[in-house]
């Protein structure tokens, strides 16, 4: 039987296999910046004004919102319409709107560059009722009434699996 750690970790993992596949889609064909087709790969801004800078150098361009190429364009709506579908396809028609900028979510989880190891050390504290830690069945009862825990009674089965519950939600 697996523990509920082990479920909760095969979830985790899942949701960053379909974070993956997202970036995948919004970088076109890879998981990193190496598809970018201009030479500021490592840095999104640098990227930005080097199109900007070839779109300003072809003063030529046409705008043609249906099949732009090498002479034209989109409109600066088609491109304001299609950046703002994608940002709604990464976010989410139910993200709230106080957690739908980067630094929202960086507010939400405390400013903590360190967030995970912040997180990991919590995890790491127990409930010390001894030296040992051995507890008997009336000292965990009552280290649990202490911290207001529930143990598998009121938890459930600790080997549900999450990952089939994530995938059936996918369908």
């Amino acid at each position: 039987m697996a523990t509920l750690a082990q479920r909760i970790t095969d979830l985790a993992t899942r949701i960053a296999t379909e974070a993956k596949a997202l970036r995948t889609l919004i970088n076109g064909n890879s998981a990193d910046l190496a598809a970018l087709t201009t030479t500021a790969k490592g840095n999104l801004v640098a990227a930005l004004n080097e199109v900007r800078a070839l779109a300003a150098s072809n003063s030529g361009a046409t705008i043609n919102d249906t099949t732009p190429g090498a002479s034209t364009t989109y409109s600066s709506t088609k491109i304001d319409s299609q950046i703002a579908a994608q940002i709604n396809a990464i976010l989410g028609a139910s993200t709230p709107a106080l957690l739908n900028t980067l630094d929202e979510l960086a507010n939400a989880l405390g400013d903590d560059a360190n967030f995970a190891a912040t997180t990991a050390t919590a995890l790491g504290f127990r409930v010390r009722y001894d030296a040992a830690q051995t507890l008997s069945a009336p000292q965990k009862a009552q280290a649990k009434s202490n911290i207001d825990a529930y143990g598998a009674l009121e938890i459930g089965n600790p080997d549900t699996d999450f990952v089939a519950t994530f995938n059936t939600g996918l369908a």
